[in-house]
């Protein structure tokens, strides 16, 4: 333990002071966490429209600008991992358990529960939701995500800074604020973002895998039920972490997105085919042709439009910023001897088609259902909604078999990714924290999981993860002016 700095106590401290009021007083939690949450969105939800929007535009900017033939590390350092298996890991640790049953319950609920501006049920409604459902899933998201990772990935391989998110704003403010006080803020509010998003994830993702259980097998859906798929996820995304990257996390990302795969071609062979494919072209033209609609669609004077807004794309946004530091330094960790140029290809557009492909599949093959009067999949809650899709398909008992894989195997990957991610937030960005640290990590986030879980308090720690988004929003600006200053001044060394 001699490794861990203050930001480990300081998190730590954090966690804990959050979890008793969250055990003691849920209710309290949720109220407080739920106005300053509204307050936000009410109040700054131009701003996150636009600064996400500028973080797109700077990354793709970034692929056709000079530089973009910097490389992530020094001049002969080759990729650790192949291409698909660093595809496979960054999506499964930037998307994961939670595309599996946002691919049916979010078309189905923009297209029949509460609408982005069309009449529920009507064709308008079902084109809208998945448009949007390809808006909220797409490049935006994998834009917060890449630049994170890219300022990361640049500071520490390229100029061998700690793997810090602090490290990297050392160009504007020096190094001697971002090692005192005000780094290790910084660094906490990072820690402090991953174990709160992560332990609610993992409480949801255990309430999924539990109301699967109960839906295929009839197995209570009791509190001690989902503790007990708790435990059993804990020790093994704990052995995950403990074993590595190169082999844990790597491995199962590779088996996990194989299973994916093979669950989509089931669905869409024994799905509606022709329309899922005709869906997906149209689908895709309509993004590309409303993007900037979409992107900076606030809807000042309709109300209605506006709380929809607020509901999902503002707090969509506010999720991704949140979640970047983890995601971020991840991605950073396994992106080295990359060029800037192949790395934001590869970040910004592949897992934003690879969800495209999904919601395709899982989103058409649930509507196709409600909008023929098949099944009222709109009556199912979020964590059976995927399962009661299936049901009603040839095949269906197997391809559920296998979703509850999938997500199990998403669900450890996503958790062990943040475990690797807090050792090394929590030893001054050591690429390869001791295990001990790690496995302290795996067991504070089972912990608040199991706890907030048992009290109710999930919504409430959701609410702070979009609270600790604003704050971070601006860390995630300075980064990317700290990154411009350090790679301009580069280039014009490097001029002959």
């Amino acid at each position: 333990m001699k490794s861990v700095t203050k930001v480990f106590w300081y998190s730590l401290a954090i966690c804990i002071v959050v979890v008793i009021w969250g055990a003691i007083m849920p209710k309290r939690l949720e109220s407080v966490t739920e106005a300053v949450t509204s307050f936000i969105s009410s109040r700054f939800g131009w701003y996150y429209l636009l600064i996400v929007f500028l973080m797109l535009i700077f990354c793709v900017y970034l692929i056709f600008s000079r530089f973009g033939k910097i490389k992530l590390g020094k001049k002969n350092d080759e990729p650790e991992f192949s291409l698909p298996t660093w595809f496979a890991m960054l999506f499964s640790a930037g998307m994961g358990m939670g595309l599996v049953f946002w691919t049916t319950a979010e078309p189905i609920s923009h297209a029949f529960t509460q609408t982005p501006g069309a009449k529920a049920g009507s064709d308008e409604a079902i084109s809208d939701a998945m448009r949007f459902s390809f808006f909220h899933w797409g490049v935006h998201a994998w834009a917060v995500y890449g630049i994170v990772a890219l300022v990361l990935a640049y500071f520490k391989f390229h100029k061998d800074a700690p793997g810090l998110i602090s490290a990297t704003l050392i160009p504007i403010f020096g190094e001697k604020r971002m090692s005192g006080l005000p780094g290790k803020l910084i660094d906490t509010l990072a820690v402090f973002a991953t174990v709160v998003g992560v332990a609610a994830t993992l409480g949801f993702g255990s309430g999924q895998i539990t109301g699967g259980l109960s839906f295929l097998f009839g197995t209570p859906d009791t509190f001690p039920v989902q503790l007990i798929v708790l435990s059993i996820a804990s020790n093994l995304f704990i052995w995950s972490a403990w074993s590595g990257i190169g082999r844990g996390i790597k491995h199962l990302s590779n088996i996990n997105m194989g299973l994916a795969a093979v669950l989509l071609l089931m669905l869409f062979i024994a799905g509606p085919t022709l329309y899922i494919l005709n869906m997906f072209t149209d689908t895709l033209g309509s993004y590309i042709s409303k993007f900037f609609d979409m992107s900076l669609r606030l809807a000042p004077l309709q109300s209605d439009n506006r709380a929809w807004i607020d509901s999902w794309t503002i707090f969509y946004w506010a999720w991704w910023i949140s979640w970047s530091p983890f995601v971020g330094i991840f991605i950073a960790r396994i992106s080295k001897g990359r060029t800037i140029k192949e790395f934001m290809l590869g970040v910004l557009f592949v897992p934003a088609i690879v969800c495209f492909i999904f919601f395709a599949v899982f989103g058409v093959s649930a509507l196709n259902l409600e909008q023929h009067g098949i099944a009222k999949i709109s009556d199912f809650s979020l964590e059976t909604s995927t399962f009661g899709v299936l049901a009603e398909y040839p095949l269906g008992t197997t391809m559920s078999i296998i979703t509850m894989f999938v997500v199990a195997i998403f669900f450890i990957t996503s958790a062990d990714s943040a475990t690797f991610v807090l050792g090394m937030l929590s030893t001054n960005g050591l690429l390869n924290p001791k295990n001990s640290v790690k496995i302290i990590w795996g067991l504070v986030q089972s912990a608040v999981a199991a706890i907030i879980v048992y009290f109710g308090g999930t919504q409430g720690l959701q609410n702070m993860l979009i609270i600790a988004a604003l704050p971070f929003s601006v860390i995630i600006l300075l980064m990317g002016a700290s990154f411009y200053k350090c790679a301009m001044r580069e280039l014009k060394q490097s001029k002959p």
